[in-house]
This record gives structure tokens, sequence and C-alpha cells, in this order.
């Protein structure tokens, strides 16, 4: 499966930007709490946006320009697609 760099909406509004090779299965670990450090005890989530980017490298770096939007740009993102 191709890499790719998604964003979740938690459960207290918050956005959380992240990477994997495999969404179901990290949505999963997010929902049981071993997805990421951040989203612990945040859940339920939402899947607002997925970018497929091919390859973990490429990924990385479209995480690192997402992270570094303002939430409404991150939410305009999410609408666009």
């Amino acid at each position: 499966m191709a890499w790719g760099v998604y964003i979740l909406e938690c459960g207290d509004g918050s956005l959380y930007t992240g990477i994997t090779n495999d969404l179901s299965a990290r949505l999963e670990a997010h929902e049981s709490g071993k997805g990421a450090k951040y989203t612990k005890g945040r859940g339920p989530f939402t899947l607002l946006y997925y970018e497929e980017c091919g390859d973990r490298s490429r990924a990385s770096k479209r995480e690192r320009v997402i992270k570094g939007l303002k939430r409404e740009e991150k939410m305009e993102l999410c609408r666009s697609q």
C-alpha cells in the first residue's frame, strides 16, 4: 500500500495530522488509544482528509507542510477534497 497523509478531527475538536501506509489499521490504532500520544483519550475520531503520496519521504514532506498550516487553512484543504 502506498504512503499517504491524513487529517483527523478529534472528539475535542482539535486536528491531528499523520502519515501511514495502512489507513484502516492506523485509524483502528488511534481508536484503541495506541495510535499516537496526542490522540490518546481524544476520540472519537473523524477522518477529514486523506492524500496518497506514494512513498514515505513524500508523505513526511507533505505532513510537514500541512502541519505548518493554520487551522482554517487545514479545514479549507479538507473541504476541497
